[in-house]
């Protein structure tokens, strides 16, 4: 199964911006550590980076330090940069054509934020044949208040586990991936 690392928007806003990540424990190091078994494996990987169009927007705007990759991962290596301004990462990119062109039938997910860009991103390969690969511990998500209610960040991680299990994603750990490659 010809898979590609997908790396969702791993990118300063989550850690010294607005929307810091707190679930699960251990998450950039697991991205990092996915980054680099795929590297070490001939896994093609795409970093994917969010920017909102807005110029005023006080998140992701275009040029700032919280739009800039986080400077582990900006330092690791890619096959593929692509910048996206919607939750979806095929939305108005050319992450298909570059999926295609690897000779990927398989995607797997790692990133932020579990709930909304990963998420997306997941249900979107799925509608277009990709298997999907959801990385539990290498993806990571916040709690959440607004005026729909609460939720802790491990009560929002958990809940889209078990939604994408349920028929979109295979949900594993990075060590369970790491013995598929």
């Amino acid at each position: 199964m010809p898979r590609a690392l997908l790396v969702i928007d791993v990118q300063n806003e989550y850690f010294t911006g607005a929307l810091p990540i707190s679930h699960p424990t251990g998450h950039l190091a697991n991205i990092l550590a996915v980054m680099d078994m795929a590297k070490a494996q001939g896994v093609p990987t795409a970093v994917i980076r969010h920017h909102q169009p807005d110029p005023a927007s006080p998140v992701f705007c275009n040029g700032s330090n919280g739009w800039e990759l986080h400077p582990e991962v900006a330092s690791r290596s890619r096959d593929i940069l692509i910048d996206k301004q919607l939750p979806g990462s095929f939305t108005g990119t050319n992450l298909d054509e570059w999926l295609k062109s690897v000779g990927a039938d398989t995607v797997t997910i790692s990133g932020y934020m579990t709930h909304i860009c990963c998420d997306t991103t997941a249900r979107q390969a799925m509608h277009r044949g990709y298997k999907v690969e959801f990385l539990s511990d290498a993806t990571g998500t916040l709690a959440v208040s607004n005026t729909a209610g609460s939720v802790t960040a491990e009560e929002l991680q958990r809940a889209i586990l078990c939604a994408q299990q349920m028929f979109i994603s295979e949900v594993l750990d990075t060590a369970t991936w790491q013995t598929r490659l």
